[in-house]
């Protein structure tokens, strides 16, 4: 648990791609939910061409009375006879999932009657059965009958917008934009979602530079161009558009963020000193504040964004978001106080996700030794990324509180429960038998794992590695080269059987193959380094063995790296080198048995 990162699960992705609308959906998909949203409005606002205020009780109804009273008035006569067939045939057809007979009927009612509320369900059913050409010619229809609604506008700019209608768009987004004079702002900055789908991002730029040309007084519309420019990736018209913005109105966070993030592409350093400009203008700008602290994480300025989060947690002591930051800077810095006094408010606070705060206060108390305390908090971990941790430690705990069986028990349990992780469960309790140095129950453990799954590769490595360490080099030879097979790109797999051979004086040369290819698929693990310096110590190669040993200890500071390192200064005459490498190896690591091993071996 030493040196752990925590502020690595912290640090806020800050590339302005993530302000954008993210859609996933297929294109239809998109449609017929963005067509649902805008038309299922009658409860909450204008009824479907009246403009009046609508009841919930009519938005709950397909078709509700006074629709059925405006076709019976347009239609005299009509409406016991096809007219209403067609409205419950189509109803009944939508209810059994026959959506194109639903659909045609809706449509051939809404080219008949002319009446707005029945075109908005035509629409409405015809983009759930997928008739995009369909959702078209009836919002063009609805805009027809009622070119001032602005719910048909809303529609028909939707579905031009959706299906890139770039021709003609720009008028038909200014007439919507007219219709509703007083959410003109908003609906500026809604104009770039519209086109989050659409892969011709300088299209959509040339288009929203129109559109928003009559606007240019408002800061929102140079805000949805600086959005627009930056899809496009035209960092200098973004840059430029977003300080337009602020300039109309200065105290705008959210351009100010904007302008950061675009900064923050050039160089971190730049976003960070206009978040600070800001906040130096703007002291109480908290969005602000909070996202120049993350930056300061971001770049592991732990200090500064430690002050600022603190800052921060005076003026919003119960934010459970500044709560957290606070907690996990802490952590980072430890300062183990703080840490646990604020993860334990954030306890208290209306979270939607306990499990990460109570890790980190079962983390502490474990640290502390106070293994009640540890394994209640851990065991508050019932889901997500700290699911194996908790369980792993929970089981740890009670096999070195001598209770072996019940921790065996628990990471079997834990496996019933997150079937996913299961080998590594299985992994977890083949260690806690391998630490009791009862390795043929491990290895009985893992074999039982492979029998149900023989291709699991983390239980191939693992007890590949156990066999070897039994003596049992045949069945770890074996696995290892299957784990091969079965995933070439592992280059764990090669490192570990080339390794062996070294390690054992056996089969130099393909050792070194393999370790070379294991160093080809990961150039910078510094295990691999270790391993081909160990290789060509074997060989005879004792000076390059040293800089190859020294450039992975350089990399990780491991122990075991340490000893090869000592063991080939002693071979080369350095003792007092050697000497001084296990001493120090030795105060970072005085338990570890390869290290001591060596030491006593080497220097006198």
């Amino acid at each position: 648990m030493d040196g752990t990162d925590y502020a690595a699960n912290f640090v806020v992705d800050c590339r302005f791609h993530d302000m954008v609308f993210k859609e996933h959906m297929k294109p239809i998909k998109y449609i017929v939910l963005s067509l649902t949203m805008t038309l299922a409005c009658s409860a909450s606002g204008e009824d479907a061409g009246t403009g009046k205020a609508g009841s919930k009780a009519g938005a709950r109804r397909p078709v509700n009375e006074s629709v059925m009273s405006r076709i019976e008035e347009k239609n005299p006569g009509e409406l016991t006879g096809q007219i209403l067939y067609q409205v419950l045939l189509a109803e009944i057809a939508l209810q059994r999932g026959r959506t194109d007979l639903a659909s045609q009927s809706y449509y051939d009612l809404a080219v008949r009657t002319n009446d707005p509320g029945i075109v908005a369900r035509a629409i409405e059913i015809a983009g759930h059965a997928r008739r995009v050409e369909r959702v078209n010619e009836l919002a063009r229809l609805w805009v027809q009958i009622e070119p001032d609604s602005k719910r048909a506008q809303q529609v028909l700019t939707n579905v031009m917008a959706m299906t890139n209608q770039f021709d003609g768009l720009a008028p038909q987004l200014i007439r919507w934009l007219e219709t509703d004079k007083e959410a003109l702002p908003v609906n500026l900055l809604s104009l770039n979602q519209m086109f989050a789908r659409s892969p011709d991002k300088a299209a959509v730029l040339q288009l929203i530079s129109k559109v928003c040309a009559p606007y240019a007084a408002l800061p929102e519309a140079h805000y949805a161009v600086a959005v627009a420019a930056a899809s496009a990736n035209d960092q200098a018209q973004a840059l430029a558009e977003v300080r337009k913005a602020l300039t109309i109105r200065p105290s705008w966070e959210t351009a100010a963020l904007l302008e950061a993030q675009l900064l923050g592409q050039q160089s971190p350093d730049l976003g960070i000193e206009a978040l600070q400009r800001f906040i130096s203008r703007y002291p109480q700008a908290r969005d602000v504040q909070l996202y120049l602290a993350r930056a300061m994480v971001g770049e592991k300025r732990y200090p500064e964004a430690k002050r600022y989060f603190e800052q921060l947690l005076t003026a919003y002591p119960n934010n459970p978001e500044v709560v957290y930051a606070v907690a996990i800077l802490a952590l980072q810095e430890k300062d183990r106080p703080l840490a646990r006094s604020q993860l334990k408010h954030l306890l208290t606070l209306n979270i939607n996700d306990r499990n990460a705060p109570n890790f980190y206060l079962g983390q502490l108390a474990d640290e502390d030794r106070q293994v009640e305390e540890a394994l209640h908090y851990y065991r508050q971990v019932t889901t997500g990324e700290h699911f194996l941790q908790s369980q792993l430690r929970i089981a740890k705990l009670l096999a070195d509180g001598g209770n072996l069986d019940l921790a065996r028990s628990q990471l079997r349990g834990a496996a019933e429960t997150s079937p996913a992780q299961r080998a590594q469960f299985i992994i977890g309790e083949a260690a806690l038998l391998r630490e009791a140095k009862q390795l043929p129950a491990a290895m009985t453990v893992l074999d039982q794992a492979l029998t149900a799954d023989p291709e699991q590769p983390e239980l191939l490595y693992e007890s590949a590695l156990l066999a070897e360490r039994m003596g049992r080099l045949a069945v770890s030879e074996a696995r290892l080269r299957k784990l091969m097979t079965l995933q070439p790109e592992n280059a764990q797999a090669y490192n570990a059987l080339g390794y062996s051979y070294a390690d054992r004086n056996v089969n130099l040369s393909e050792a070194r193959q393999l370790i070379e290819k294991a160093l080809q698929l990961a150039p910078d693990d510094p295990f691999i380094l270790d391993s081909l310096g160990w290789v060509m110590f074997r060989q005879g190669d004792l000076e390059g063995a040293l800089a190859k040993l020294e450039q992975a200890h350089a990399k990780r500071p491991d122990p075991e790296i340490a000893a090869h390192i000592g063991e080939i200064q002693f071979r080369l005459g350095r003792h007092a080198d050697a000497q001084r490498t296990f001493r120090e190896a030795l105060k970072r690591d005085p338990d570890n048995e390869a290290l001591s091993e060596a030491a006593r071996k080497f220097t006198p």
